[in-house]
């Protein structure tokens, strides 16, 4: 199997400790279980999304695992600007804020929080069950270049995450680079719903949800390929990544690291996991790897 030299490693202008990164959403709700993330071999951590005003979320059920995945319709549930203390606890520590807006400007407010404490910018133009925020605006080339704008202007790297739910990510992708993004993250949660024979209803509260884990994978890594043949900055991978194996297969389509958040349910010591068989003291240089499928 193949390995990589271990070591730190620089994607979209943030410094990581290897290649592997909590996504958004999961175990990112508070300082402590960031910092748990960083102790159990994440590169880096990426929050909750934080949005321009506190949100309790859809009513429930929010969540509902599957047999190859998990659909969930949390609603953007967050403590808008009161995160802020949360991350007093994770000075100088490689943590990724992600914030969320409904147009350039608020995007821009919530970025001014946290201007002195992020090491950078997740933007969510993505997340495809919170109306007027998420997908309705990364759906729209124009918009998505507008609010990275938005953010790039504090001079923090700007990561911005694309969703699936698009003809052409690509157009998007380029329209983030364009606003000026230092790496785009591929992909989000790709629109879903089950209904339930028994009771006849949808299983979500919402009724719409995004389905991640497995299922996603091969769009996940379509896109990133598609991605890394029209953008000149970085690609981040994500969706439905759970072994070293998968890590690899990312790379080899284009991306310069990866984030990894479904497989970490009841599985929080899967960094330390993937990377005892991922690296190597004599591995390959990642840059062998990296885009090595368009060859």
């Amino acid at each position: 199997m193949i390995r990589l030299q271990s070591g730190p490693v620089e994607v979209g202008g943030v410094a990581l400790r290897n290649h592997l990164i909590l996504a958004a959403g999961v175990l990112g709700t508070c300082g402590s279980s960031l910092a748990r993330m960083l102790r159990e071999g994440a590169g880096a951590v990426v929050s909750k999304s934080i949005g321009p005003e506190p949100r309790f979320g859809h009513a429930g059920p929010c969540l509902v695992v599957l047999e190859d995945g998990v659909l969930n319709a949390m609603g953007l549930p967050n403590p808008s600007s009161k995160f802020i203390g949360e991350l007093e606890l994770l000075k100088d520590e490689p943590v990724i804020v992600s914030i969320f807006g409904g147009s350039p400007d608020e995007f821009g407010e919530v970025a001014s929080w946290f201007a002195d404490s992020a090491v950078a910018f997740e933007l969510n133009v993505s997340c495809p069950h919170a109306s007027g925020y998420g997908a309705q605006i990364g759906t729209n080339p124009d918009l998505v270049k507008a609010c990275t704008a938005a953010v790039a202007r504090f001079h923090k790297p700007v990561w911005v995450k694309l969703t699936p739910n698009v003809t052409d990510i690509t157009a998007i992708g380029k329209a983030a680079e364009d606003g000026g993004a230092d790496a785009v993250v591929a992909i989000n949660t790709v629109k879903a719903m089950r209904i339930s024979t028994e009771v006849r209803r949808p299983v979500l509260g919402n009724r719409f949800g995004g389905l991640s884990g497995r299922a996603i994978f091969p769009i996940a890594v379509r896109c990133v390929y598609e991605l890394y043949e029209s953008c000149k900055i970085p690609v981040i991978g994500c969706g439905g990544i759970s072994s070293s194996d998968d890590v690899l297969e990312m790379m080899m389509a284009g991306a310069s690291a990866v984030e990894i958040g479904s497989a970490l349910r009841g599985n929080p010591g899967l960094f330390r996991e993937i990377s005892a068989n991922l690296y190597s003291e004599d591995g390959l240089s990642p840059g062998e790897i990296v885009g090595c499928a368009h060859e």
